[in-house]
């Protein structure tokens, strides 16, 4: 098996536990939220144990094996990126993040969007749809957008479209139900790993607010900002949200 078909197979795993889960209807709210992040990560641990044992694994829900520091491949999960809309009854704004990381880069990364019954791999990588004739859509969190998107949207004449779950609002974009995602003020490496690894095989810019570049297996685990957008928007949204001028052509 290819890392990715690891990757999609770990992703799909999960988004079966959860999707079961969520239908059985005996677990409501935290209860619910607290079991399908468990279940998550018990399904996707059980497919990297069995289709990749000497790799490490970084994980939201699991202690953090500091050997992944030295390592050369790690797995960056986020079994259920979005407890909160999960544990919500029929919103469909969550996912399940494995990407790999492999000598100093996201190599390989599937994203389960188990509500829409999607799975989103880099390769093949998705086709981004052309933008539409309306105004800009900017994805924001639904329970804390940040300021600078503001910011962005005064630039782009856009509009800001509240979502939950980080990787549904990156994945929005390679849908082409947004045209960007603006986030500051705190997210941590397994919130955008996997799909910040599928965005940029469509062909999107992910980056840092302050236009460096997102790294990670990093020690501390925090990445607290990031934007995801369509490459002709990227110079316009930095200059936005930095309080600058756009950068020459």
């Amino acid at each position: 098996m290819t890392d990715v078909d690891v990757a999609a197979e770990a992703a799909r795993a999960a988004a079966e536990v959860l999707t079961a889960l969520r239908a059985d209807g005996r677990l409501t709210g935290r209860e619910l939220g607290d079991a399908g992040d468990a279940a998550a990560q018990a399904a996707i641990a059980a497919v990297l144990a069995a289709r990749r044992p000497r790799d490490l694994v970084f994980s939201e829900e699991a202690a953090d094996d500091t050997r992944r520091l030295a390592a050369e491949r790690v797995w960056v999960v986020d079994p259920l990126d979005g407890t909160r809309e999960y544990a919500e009854p029929g919103r469909p704004d969550w996912a399940v993040h494995v990407a790999l990381w492999a000598t100093g880069e996201l190599a390989s990364a599937a994203v389960a969007l188990p509500a829409l019954g999607e799975l989103l791999v880099t390769d093949p990588a998705p086709a981004v749809p052309p933008p539409g004739r309306g105004r800009p859509r900017i994805a924001v969190s639904r329970t804390r957008p940040p300021a600078v998107a503001a910011a962005a949207a005064r630039e782009l004449d856009a509009e800001l479209v509240p979502m939950g779950s980080a990787g549904w609002k990156v994945t929005a974009v390679v849908r082409g139900e947004a045209d960007a995602y603006v986030h500051a003020g705190g997210m941590y490496q397994w919130d955008s790993a996997a799909p910040v690894a599928v965005a940029r095989a469509a062909g999107l810019t992910a980056l840092r607010l302050d236009g460096s570049p997102l790294v990670y297996n990093l020690p501390d685990p925090s990445l607290p900002d990031l934007l995801v957008c369509r490459p002709e928007l990227a110079g316009r949204l930095l200059a936005a949200v930095r309080g600058g001028s756009p950068p020459p052509p």
